[in-house]
This record gives C-alpha cells, sequence and structure tokens, in this order.
C-alpha cells in the first residue's frame, strides 16, 4: 500500500504532486491511502514528497479537479485519483460517459462548489470595522465547503478598492488593495452585527420587495436559513411575509397605473433657476437630483480642490464609483491614479471629475454592465459640467475619451487627430484631449496596451508643463 499525504483544506497542489508521483509509479488506485493532516494509516506514517512528471491528461479532467478538490467529501482525491488513473490507462472519454457511477458522482461534487460559490457570493455582507483612512470591511461566512481560496478572485475583482477581511472556521482571507493574504479561522465575534450602512440596505430591500410575487418555498430554496444571521435585509422578511396579502389585496384596488415620465430638459432647467453661488451648493443641487440616465444609486460628484491648475473631465461614474460615490476609484481610476504619479503630479492637488454624474448601466444578471451616454443624455448634463469648472477655475481641462470632448466642445470630435492641446471654443481655460484610462484596459494584446499606457503617461507629462 502506498500513503499520500496531503494538507486540510483544499490541496490542489499537493495531490497534483502526489497523483504525478504516483501515476509514474504504475500504482493503482486500489493500493493508495489517501491521508488528510496527520498520518493515521495502520500502512505507515509519511509519503514519499517527491514529484514525478507532468501528466498529458483530457482538457476536461484537467478542468473538473480544480472543482472538485474543494469538496469536504474526505473520498475526493480517491475519485479523482481514480478518474485520472483510468483516464492514463485509455479512457480518456471517460467524462463523456454521464451514466459512469463514478462521473455521475464526481458531477455532483462539482455542482455542489458551484452552488457553494454561488452562495458565497450572494450572501456574504461587509460591515466596516475601521472608520480609517483607509476604511476596512470584514465578513463572516460559514462555507460547507473548502472554497475560501476558489472565493477569493471574485471578491478581489467586485470590491478592489476597498480593504477587507473574509474570516470563516477554516481559515481567513484578507484584501489590502494591493495584497492578497490567506491566514488562520477566525470567530463569527470578531465581525460586528451591523454598522451605519446596513438601515439604507434594509429599505432598498423593503423597496424591491413584490408581495404579489411571495413564493416562501423558493425564498428558502434560494436563500437558505442558515445564512440569514448574516444578512441585514433578512430581519425585515417575517414582517414582510406577514403583510403580504394586505399589500397585494391594496395593489389590486388601486389598479394599473401609468408610470410618471420625467423630462430632462425641464429638470436642467430648474436647476439652473436656483443659480448656486459655490461648489458646495451646487453639488448640493447634484445630489438633491433625480438621475438623468437610467440606473445609478447616487450622484458622483467632482473631487479636489478649487482653484486647481488641472481639471480632469471623463465620461460617467463605474460600478465601483457608485457603490463609493467617489469618481476614479475603480480599475480604470487606479490606473489612472499610477499613471499620474509616473507622469509626476498628485491625485490630491487636480481636480477629477465627471461629464454625466451617474452610473447608466444594463443588469446582466447580477452584474452592473456600463452602457455609454448618449449624445442627449450629455448634453442634458453640460450645464452642472460648465457650472462646475466656473467654481473650481482650473488652467487646463483635459477631456479623457470621447464623451468628456462631446461635453466640453459640444460637437463629436475625434480624438486619434485631435490628441493633444486643443480649444474647447471659447472657453476661459486651455483644453487638452487624451485617451480614457478605461481604454487602455480593453486592449487585449499586452504589447500594445504598454505601448498605449507609455503614450498616456507621455500626454499626463505635457498636461503637468502645460499647466506649470
Amino acid at each position: 500500500m502506498q500513503v499520500a499525504m496531503l494538507s486540510e483544506g483544499a490541496d490542489l497542489a499537493g495531490f497534483r504532486r502526489a497523483t504525478r508521483r504516483l501515476v509514474a509509479a504504475g500504482v493503482p488506485p486500489e493500493r493508495i491511502v489517501w491521508e488528510i493532516g496527520e498520518a493515521t494509516s495502520l500502512f505507515g506514517a509519511g509519503a514519499d514528497p517527491s514529484d514525478g512528471p507532468p501528466l498529458q491528461l483530457p482538457r476536461a479532467v484537467g478542468e473538473l479537479i480544480p472543482m472538485v478538490v474543494p469538496h469536504s467529501d474526505p473520498e475526493r482525491y480517491a475519485l479523482l485519483y481514480t478518474l485520472i488513473w483510468r483516464a492514463t490507462q485509455g479512457e480518456r472519454a471517460l467524462l463523456d460517459v454521464a451514466s459512469d457511477p463514478l462521473v455521475h458522482r464526481l458531477h455532483l461534487m462539482r455542482k455542489a462548489i458551484g452552488r457553494d460559490l454561488h452562495k458565497m457570493h450572494a450572501f456574504l455582507r461587509f460591515r466596516r470595522v475601521e472608520a480609517g483612512p483607509p476604511e476596512r470591511f470584514a465578513a463572516w461566512f460559514e462555507p460547507e465547503h473548502h472554497i475560501l481560496e476558489a472565493a477569493a478572485p471574485f471578491f478581489v475583482e467586485r470590491f478592489r478598492s476597498f480593504a477587507w477581511t473574509i474570516l470563516t472556521p477554516e481559515g481567513s482571507v484578507h484584501w489590502d488593495t494591493d495584497t492578497l493574504r490567506f491566514g488562520p479561522p477566525g470567530r463569527r465575534e470578531d465581525v460586528p452585527d451591523g454598522d451605519g450602512f446596513e438601515a439604507g440596505w434594509r429599505d432598498y430591500y423593503e423597496s424591491t420587495f413584490n408581495p404579489a410575487r411571495l413564493n416562501l418555498d423558493a425564498m428558502r430554496a434560494e436563500m437558505p436559513k442558515k445564512y440569514w444571521r448574516n444578512m441585514p435585509e433578512t430581519a425585515a422578511i417575517p414582517r414582510l411575509v406577514r403583510d403580504a396579502a394586505m399589500r397585494t389585496s391594496q395593489m389590486i384596488e388601486r389598479g394599473p397605473q401609468m408610470p410618471v415620465k420625467r423630462d430632462p430638459v425641464k429638470a436642467v432647467a430648474a436647476m439652473s433657476d436656483q443659480n448656486p453661488t459655490s461648489l458646495d451648493e451646487l453639488n448640493a443641487i447634484i445630489q438633491r437630483s433625480e438621475p438623468l440616465v437610467p440606473g445609478a444609486t447616487q450622484a458622483v460628484l467632482g473631487e479636489g480642490p478649487i482653484g486647481a491648475p488641472i481639471a480632469f473631465v471623463g465620461e460617467q461614474p463605474g460600478d465601483q464609483e457608485d457603490l463609493q460615490g467617489r469618481p476614479f476609484v475603480g480599475p480604470a481610476g487606479q490606473l489612472f491614479s499610477r499613471a499620474m504619479e509616473q507622469a509626476g503630479l498628485t491625485r490630491g492637488d487636480v481636480y477629477v471629475t465627471n461629464a454625466v454624474k451617474h452610473f447608466k448601466f444594463t443588469l446582466r444578471g447580477k452584474r452592473r454592465i456600463h452602457e455609454k451616454p448618449t449624445a442627449g443624455e450629455v448634453s442634458h448634463y453640460r450645464w452642472w459640467l460648465d457650472r462646475e469648472l466656473e467654481f473650481v477655475q482650473p488652467k487646463i481641462v483635459v477631456a479623457l475619451g470621447a464623451t468628456a470632448v462631446l461635453a466640453l466642445a459640444g460637437k463629436a470630435v475625434p480624438i486619434t487627430r485631435n490628441r493633444g492641446p486643443f480649444e474647447f471654443g471659447g472657453k476661459p481655460f486651455q483644453g487638452f484631449i487624451t485617451v480614457h484610462p478605461s481604454y487602455l484596459l480593453r486592449l487585449p494584446d499586452e504589447e500594445a496596451k504598454a505601448m498605449a499606457y507609455e503614450g498616456f503617461v507621455d500626454d499626463l507629462r505635457r498636461i503637468g508643463d502645460l499647466a506649470a
């Protein structure tokens, strides 16, 4: 008998090393004892830690292995090794045989991991634990399987600009806005029961609850009660369920109603009548106003000092900007800040804003996908942008991308042919046109991306020289 020693949790690297060694030695599945943690087998403690040559496995097998290793079933390694052994012994299309008991069981385990990841993505809730700066958030979650490492990249991508910690009974993961670290288990007591944001989250949940579509069985299936104590919105569920029948009856009695349509032109005219005398008064008007584009949870105001020599104008807030209420804090904003630093500019010394103050998006599943504002929507927001720049009084205004150029020039201007210094038609400041940093992120080729980034940094250096 051969003993294969693996670490607790999802030891993918250890399983790969052991599998290569065992397959190279021609050891069949029935002659292997898989030990997790401390060795307890009667067949002897300790195992050969050496590696073997890489295996040429079918692609489907290679993709299935990391999706099953996080499963909590102690037989997972033995099952996977059996699959690999059979594939190397000639059954390379084994995964296509859905009726095979081994294949059926492994697919069930893969689906269980997928469900557990989905629940962690959907039901984990962060609470603020440090006011900062920088702010730090923490969350507690109890997964059914060893999915912490597999789930971490999702939260890094979703909350890249936050510092956060996720604690579980098995381990912890910490993100410091640039570094991902894994650590020992945590305790639920280390995460606060709530924070100041949760009242607003409960209000949002209640406002989206449709009593006419109440289905308790579906609710319990989609959101199991074991996760409720970590989710602030669930405190409202008993009352919403209790009042559902009454609210449904009231909806039927009222009958259908036509939606109230807003006229953006009239809305902007009404704003201009208020005649703000300072940037603070203008920002207060913007915050009180409804979005002039569909979507958005809040207006994202400009940021920077009055009298800043340079003002950068982007297109519109993105997903992270909408959530945080600050401009240029998402992936494109982080690239923008890095390029400014490389060009010798300081973020705190310049003014940054957007032509459109609200996040326009299309909802695809649970993701909010950026949608480009139309020329009419840009025109509706132009009054805000013009007044904003009048109060800031920069020496030079930089249009980042085509939408910003449209807002400042009042017409479409090709960026490639006009990149560099540009006059925005009678404006009391010098203009400059360059690309939006999100353009750099969208380039598929790494070499082209590096060249475009260097060109963007060169533009920022020229802007700094012009402002000086």
